[in-house]
């Protein structure tokens, strides 16, 4: 996979997030850690250390009262 700028090489892992409306965003594995992009971003969020936390980030990012959502891996 080519660079992202900035945020270094893929690990060829992506996650996407679904919530009630449909497709919120995705998090992407980096060398830098995981980096958390709504579908509306430009650039991404955040970076954060694990997934677990990622997913987190992710969930607080989407509209008050938002369930969690289903992750996929692609």
């Amino acid at each position: 996979m080519s660079p992202i700028p900035t945020m270094g090489m893929t690990t060829g892992q992506r996650w996407i997030a679904f919530g009630e409306a449909g497709a919120a965003g995705t998090i992407l594995h980096t060398d830098a850690g995981y980096a958390v992009r709504m579908l509306d971003d430009a650039e991404p969020r955040g970076v954060y250390p694990t997934l677990e936390v990622a997913k987190s980030a992710m969930h607080a990012s989407m509209a008050r009262g938002s369930e969690w959502p289903e992750f996929r891996e692609h």
